[in-house]
């Protein structure tokens, strides 16, 4: 299997913090996202990755620097899902490219997709499911009629994950910004199919938020979501330290916190929170519902 995953979005809705760091190294129990999912693809048999970068790139190449079976792809200027995938062209195999966002935690099977790709037989597979706040593809008979048009067809949310022919991809131009989902709209208008695969009983979220980042941290240290193996956590308790930090005396923990490598002083107060590696937490301070990084 071969991969791409996209990794060079701004992040705007994470600001501030994403001027420290690019949205896909975002720790996810104090393991970045992308490292993580590279690791997921890999187990599913994928030996080709390719990860496109452009914001705070040069984070991202150190990360994978001498990961075997990935390839870095730097783009200079914003090339969009489309023309990322369109400049990365040269590099895929005549086989289905499995496509994921890189800023996505989910527990679909990227084999069944895969498969299933492969047994539809359309140039493009879509993994979609039911998710009321981003309901904006419209789908019929399991194909994508519309991303526009909401009166024909179900109203679905695409997840970022998709199977293509890589052939499709030489529709789109050489130079400058494009969406994939252009080139999807155009296909349809060609009378191309593509095919819709459900994935509503798998757990998904883009982590776009602070409070969708926060959400999904409370999710899982209270394991009311799956806990992907990569992780490697399984404490009986719903705090987790990252086992380099220095924590003060008379320390307050409520509810759930995630803590990297970072100092603790006295007195404080954890609560609903993710602090991140290198912080300093002053003494007698209280941190509730907030992503600590700096």
């Amino acid at each position: 299997m071969q991969a791409m995953i996209l990794a060079a979005g701004f992040g705007t809705r994470l600001l501030p913090y994403t001027l420290i760091r690019p949205k896909p190294l975002f720790p996810i129990l104090n393991h970045p996202l992308l490292l993580l999912t590279i690791k997921r693809l890999q187990q599913a048999g994928c030996d080709l990755i390719v990860v496109n970068c452009h914001y705070l790139r040069e984070q991202i190449v150190h990360a994978l620097q001498g990961i075997s079976g990935v390839l870095v792809q730097e783009e200079t200027s914003v090339l969009g899902t489309g023309g990322g995938l369109r400049l990365a062209l040269d590099q895929f195999r005549e086989e289905p490219l499995l496509v994921t966002n890189g800023d996505i935690y989910h527990t679909i099977d990227y084999q069944h997709l895969y498969q299933s790709h492969i047994k539809k037989g359309a140039p493009v597979t879509m993994a979609m499911h039911d998710c009321h706040r981003f309901n904006t593809v419209a789908v019929q008979d399991d194909r994508v009629c519309s991303f526009d048009e909401r009166n024909k067809g179900d109203l679905l949310a695409f997840t970022g994950l998709h199977v293509l022919e890589p052939e499709v991809l030489s529709g789109i131009p050489t130079q400058g910004e494009y969406s994939i989902i252009d080139l999807y709209r155009q296909l349809i208008e060609q009378g191309l199919p593509i095919s819709v695969t459900r994935v509503d009983d798998c757990f998904w979220t883009d982590m776009g938020t602070v409070e969708d980042y926060l959400a999904l941290h409370a999710g899982l240290l209270t394991r009311k979501v799956p806990l992907w193996p990569e992780l490697g956590f399984s404490a009986k308790n719903h705090f987790l330290f990252g086992g380099k930090e220095k924590t003060g005396s008379d320390l307050v923990l409520r509810d759930w916190a995630c803590v990297g490598n970072a100092v603790i002083g006295n007195n404080t107060h954890l609560q609903r929170s993710v602090v991140w590696d290198g912080v300093i937490i002053e003494e007698g301070r209280r941190v509730v519902d907030q992503l600590v990084a700096q």
